[in-house]
């Protein structure tokens, strides 16, 4: 795989390693920039994951509440531009009424819905030929509170989050959704972490420990240690709140004898690769042809 100057220049923001390391590391992991980033992890060679998680497309995150019970929505679109769009965020509206309406079982019967004397996806398609950009309907989720607030929190159009909880109030809800929203928890406890996360951060850990030059068993206890403490900055338990960040989140909830049941956190183009244009090597390609 050719090794470009838009991977270099990505593996460099994700790292904030030097520019020869970077590619170098590309290379030995034959273009594949996650593979790369772990192998670097492994070499001490990462100061900061910056942008781990970047987002990687446009569009928005729709929320609406009935009661005791609220759907959450992402659309995708190609340009900011168009996601501030009356159009765009029209779409995006009635779309969120229909999944808290009829509560689709997945995208494909939310696309089969009546909307507007079509099917929404009659809808999409109308709207992509309005807008003159692809248009994608990406997720969806619902939550039905039961013995408990129900939090919901919408941060600007890009980050939403729903969180079902048992006791405690509808502040502290709120609060918590908030916290999601900043924090980015993977999960609500430890033991929810994938085994394969726990044991990738080990290796990890035991490679970068090896080089201490201390003994087998102390090396075993850096390695516990360490991995202690990736998996409270991971689950929302373990992290400090984002209000009063000298109590834990854990020590907040049992102090309002609260239960987080589960949560919901979209950010709006997460996980999703845009591609970059190579302008400069797309000319160098039409002035060889």
């Amino acid at each position: 795989m050719e090794i470009t100057a838009g991977l270099v220049k990505e593996l460099r923001e994700r790292t904030s390693a030097g520019m020869m390391e970077c590619k170098k590391a590309l290379v030995e992991a034959g273009g594949d920039i996650e593979m790369a980033i772990e192998n670097m992890r492994k070499l001490g060679q990462v100061k900061a994951a910056k942008k781990a998680g970047r987002v990687a497309a446009e569009g928005l995150i729709s929320i609406q509440q009935d009661g005791k019970q609220a759907a959450m929505l992402e659309v995708n679109c190609e340009t900011d531009f168009v996601a501030k769009g009356d159009d765009f965020k029209g779409f995006c509206d009635s779309l969120v009424s229909l999944v808290l309406q009829h509560r689709p079982a997945n995208l494909d019967d939310l696309l089969k819905l009546p909307l507007q004397g079509k099917t929404v996806d009659q809808i999409r398609q109308d709207l992509i030929g309005k807008i003159g950009e692809n248009l994608q309907v990406r997720r969806f989720t619902t939550v039905q509170a039961n013995d408990g607030p129900l939090g919901v929190y919408l941060h600007g159009t890009r980050i939403g989050v729903l969180v079902k909880m048992e006791g405690g109030n509808a502040g502290l809800a709120k609060d918590i959704a908030m916290h999601i929203a900043a924090s980015r928890p993977l999960c609500i406890r430890p033991e929810q972490v994938p085994a394969a996360l726990i044991d990738k951060e080990k290796e990890i850990f035991t490679a970068q420990a090896a080089d201490s030059g201390k003994p087998a068993n102390l090396i075993e206890k850096m390695v516990e240690g360490r991995v202690k403490k990736f998996l409270m900055e991971i689950t929302l338990l373990g992290q400090p709140f984002v209000k009063d960040p000298d109590q834990t989140i854990e020590k907040l909830l049992n102090t309002n004898q609260a239960k987080v049941m589960a949560f919901e956190r979209f950010e709006v183009g997460e996980g999703i690769e845009k591609k970059t244009a190579n302008f400069a090597e797309e000319v160098m390609q039409q002035v060889r042809s």
